[in-house]
């Protein structure tokens, strides 16, 4: 007798599903890697890194970053967006990879929505404006009113270092540029590491940069802070004041912060997106890597995967009128 059509595809299902589950449950059975789309040393791969080895931990598996720097981050985004969905390729996403490329690139490698599977947020973080300190010794430069002056004062003579192109790092410089009518050219690098590298060195004039990546240097007065680009002020340094309070009515309503957050690519069982997600936020919920996070000046996510997708939507709104405001556009 014949079992009918619909029985036996219900059957099926039922049992593709109860191997999914078991494959989810016993996932993972080898190395899991972490793609960090910048180089070693900026705030990306700080927190990639702080993660890492707690995933390992918890999942009796090596967690490995593996930085592919490249084109503002789209290179190692690509890199996710085209891997198989089997939870063993992870991006450890940005602000720029998927909250602004979108509408500064006029055309990305990648959907951001479409091709990824938003596991969590790993934290925000504020951006910072830092100079050089010898060179803002030289130029009389202690505040960032002082600075518009002397960049007013010599237009296209100083030299702003990024990230690379479309980081929320280039992003806030340009939106410096255009709220206080200043011009300084552009130095794109592909991650925080050298670009802080050349602005201790001198090479470059201003960065602002993640407040993660750049606290070490602050700290060792090896760069001068000026004032974070967030709307409020960081507990990580409670008298560094906001742009807004720092550069007078020409900078009112700056606002240009980060965020980080795990992906990975589209298709990925919900179970093992589930898993990371619950293991990721017990970890920022742990004192010593909640109090690392807080000290290097990021605030620690942790949030379930749809809430993390609604974020992501939200950010490409905001970002996108941002972009516009300040003109900026890649090729």
């Amino acid at each position: 007798m014949r079992i009918p059509t619909l029985l036996t595809r219900g059957l099926f299902a039922a049992l593709a599903l109860s191997a999914l589950g078991a494959w989810a449950q016993s996932w993972p059975t080898k190395p899991v890697r972490i793609v960090v789309p910048f180089t070693p040393g900026g705030t990306t791969d700080i927190l990639a890194r702080a993660i890492a080895p707690e995933l390992s931990k918890a999942f009796g598996q090596s967690f490995i970053v593996d930085n592919k720097g490249g084109a503002g981050g789209n290179l190692g985004a690509e890199i996710v967006a085209r891997s198989a969905a089997d939870g063993y390729t992870l991006l450890m996403g940005t602000v720029g990879t998927h909250g602004i490329n979108r509408a500064l690139y006029d055309k990305l490698p990648y959907d951001p929505i479409k091709d990824f599977s938003p596991i969590t947020l790993v934290a925000g973080v504020p951006n910072v404006m830092v100079v050089n300190t010898e060179r803002a010794k030289e130029r009389n430069i202690n505040t960032v009113a002082e600075f518009i002056a002397y960049a007013k004062a010599n237009p296209a003579k100083l030299n702003m270092a990024s990230s690379g192109n479309g980081t929320s790092i280039h992003l806030s410089g340009e939106l410096f540029k255009s709220m206080s009518g200043t011009f300084m050219v552009h130095f794109p690098y592909k991650g925080s590491g050298p670009a802080l590298l050349d602005l201790v060195g001198g090479s470059t004039d201003v960065m602002f940069d993640n407040l993660p990546s750049s606290m070490a240097l602050i700290k060792a007065g090896k760069l001068k802070a000026l004032a974070v680009t967030s709307a409020q002020r960081s507990a990580a340094l409670p008298d560094l004041p906001t742009m807004e309070q720092a550069g007078g009515p020409a900078m009112k309503g700056f606002d240009a912060s980060s965020w980080f957050g795990l992906l990975a690519p589209a298709g990925t069982p919900a179970e093992v997106v589930l898993r990371i997600q619950q293991e990721v936020a017990k970890a920022l919920g742990t004192p010593a890597i909640k109090e690392k996070l807080l000290a290097q000046g990021a605030i620690p996510g942790g949030n379930s995967s749809a809430e993390f997708a609604k974020f992501i939507d939200a950010e490409h709104k905001k970002w996108a009128q941002v972009v516009k405001a300040s003109g900026a556009k890649v090729d």
